[in-house]
């Protein structure tokens, strides 16, 4: 497994396609989406580690160190980390009343956690997510996002945190906020048409940039990023987090990491598979744990406060072409120029244009097809989508994917609990014995269905249940396997299983429910009819 996991990153170092090399052209609209991305990262960086209660520089020295290593090392080229609202949210209560340096070993530690996943392939699982389900993760982040974006309509410095993003503070009126409104409709216009006249830059780069000159041009009154924060500072340094090395410093972090690391690498697969739907690409969900595993233990030391995939920022990526590790490299490392020696140039662009990109994301990322087909889908799933996009506003991404499987699954157990039945006839093989064809699965939302199948003091003294079309699936099943031969049993008759799958097989023999009466098959090698053993699990 490990040399494996070595030649996975040797491979991920590979910056672009070596069969496919860019040409002058690409390189160009891998960089310009890499800038493009870096600006729209600042304004969400500050935004987050203000909802985290952490000095702005904490949430812009994680999207730089997540940024970068996620970018070189995760499972989906193209895919932007960094400083996230969905693990902002969470930190908050930990900052409040144990302070910053308790964050900083909580993030330590979730991201060894988030090795461990990776190095256990558990990141496979994310397989298991249906698709109302990340339909609703969609919807939810896109809501998320948006709402996120309103605290940008607040006079700067009243805000204070509401959870997600949001803020509650004073808002703008008047000539400020229509001002800031013809901004945000401005560029949204630019993002819009620019494809439509020249794909040379960037749409979102093109529609900061027109904006940017015309309020710096003519010297207008409008919120900037500087006014939220100054972003300026040096490069991260490495500190070990000053916490007690106890069992009780263990006890307090312990909770927040599992719930950072569970919310981090949910949001990060998910984001993984709309990117490979957008690219075409598929697989790498244990490569990134492992990156995102290893970004955020790094970032831990270096003073940041960790993150995860950022859906907003991946989608403006790929949407204005970037489609390998360049782009999301060159965001990394233009942000912490940003920080080192463009703080100023950075501070006047107006917080419009990047408002404007950002409700832009809301509307490509929102699956307004699900809408469409809420009624078409089966009622259930519908359900689904809408409680998903729900909780993921309500709460946290990681409670509204748990709840959407979990009803998702109860749903499933229950249509297929509903279908079991059987076909009744005469044996064609043993004379006067009663052959029933079970159809559907035996399972523990089965099980009850069927043992009213069979009507015991009826059926003559052979009775043969036929599995050809059912399978044996779990210890309910065979509890009512067990309690279903006792009562034959008891009524002096005798009960045989035929054609079980070998699956079924090495489950009922392992329990040593089977009896061969015989030498003609103890290996399965034939189709015979088994007796059942009772008296073994018990409980009926």
């Amino acid at each position: 497994m490990a040399r494996a996991l070595l030649a996975t990153f040797a491979d991920s170092l590979k910056l672009t396609d070596p069969d496919a090399p860019l040409t002058a052209g690409q390189w160009r609209v891998e960089i310009l989406s890499g800038l493009t991305v870096a600006l729209a990262l600042v304004p969400e960086a500050v935004a987050f580690a203000f909802v985290a209660g952490v000095e702005p520089l904490v949430g812009l020295y994680a999207a730089f160190i997540v940024g970068l290593i996620t970018a070189v090392f995760g499972g989906r080229p193209g895919m932007i980390s960094g400083a996230t609202g969905a693990l902002a949210v969470v930190m908050v209560s930990l900052v409040a009343v144990h302070g910053v340096e308790y964050l900083f070993a909580t993030v330590v530690l979730m991201g060894l956690i988030q090795l461990f996943v990776g190095i256990m392939r558990w990141g496979k699982f994310i397989r298991l997510v249906p698709h109302p389900v990340m339909l609703g993760f969609v919807n939810g982040l896109a809501i998320v996002i948006f709402l996120a974006q309103l605290g940008q309509f607040q006079v700067p410095g009243t805000a204070e945190s509401a959870g997600h993003g949001m803020a509650n503070g004073q808002w703008l009126s008047g000539a400020p906020l229509y001002l800031m409104l013809a901004f945000v409709a401005l560029t949204m216009v630019i993002i819009w048409v620019m494809p439509k006249i020249t794909n040379a830059i960037p749409a979102p780069l093109a529609g900061i940039g027109i904006v940017a000159a015309i309020v710096i041009g003519f010297g207008i009154d409008v919120p900037l990023v500087g006014d939220l924060a100054d972003i300026e500072g040096g490069l991260p340094a490495f500190h070990v987090p000053m916490v007690p090395h106890t069992w009780e410093t263990l006890e307090i972090i312990l909770p927040y990491a599992l719930i950072l690391a569970a919310i981090g690498l949910i949001e990060s697969l998910l984001t993984l598979n709309l990117v490979g739907e957008m690219t075409g690409k598929r697989g790498g969900a244990s490569q990134e744990c492992l990156a995102q595993g290893a970004a955020n233990t790094v970032t831990g030391f270096f003073g940041g406060m960790g993150g995860c995939a950022m859906i907003g920022q991946s989608m403006i990526n790929v949407k204005s072409g970037g489609r390998t590790r360049v782009a999301g490299i060159a965001a990394s490392l233009f942000l912490l120029a940003f920080i080192l020696f463009a703080s100023g140039l950075i501070a006047r662009i107006p917080l419009a244009a990047l408002v404007g990109v950002m409700f832009m994301v809301v509307i490509g990322t929102f699956a307004w097809n699900s809408l469409r087909i809420l009624r078409k889908v089966p009622r259930t799933d519908a359900f689904v989508t809408i409680l998903v996009t729900v909780v993921t506003v309500a709460t946290d991404l990681a409670t509204a994917v748990v709840v959407g499987v979990i009803v998702s699954a109860l749903a499933y157990a229950w249509s297929n609990a509903t279908r079991i039945h059987a076909i009744k006839r005469e044996s064609r093989t043993s004379a006067g014995a009663q052959v029933y064809e079970i159809q559907g699965p035996l399972f523990f939302g089965s099980s009850d269905g069927f043992m009213e199948i069979f009507d015991v003091e009826s059926d003559p003294d052979v009775v043969i249940v036929d599995f050809a079309n059912s399978r044996v699936a779990d210890q309910s099943a065979l509890q009512a396997i067990e309690a279903l031969a006792q009562k034959y049993e008891d009524a002096g008759k005798i009960i045989q299983l035929r054609h079980l799958s070998r699956d079924c097989h090495k489950l009922l023999s392992k329990a040593g429910h089977l009896m061969v009466d015989s030498d003609d098959d103890p290996d399965y090698a034939l189709a015979v009819d088994y007796s059942v053993k009772t008296g073994i699990i018990g409980g009926h």
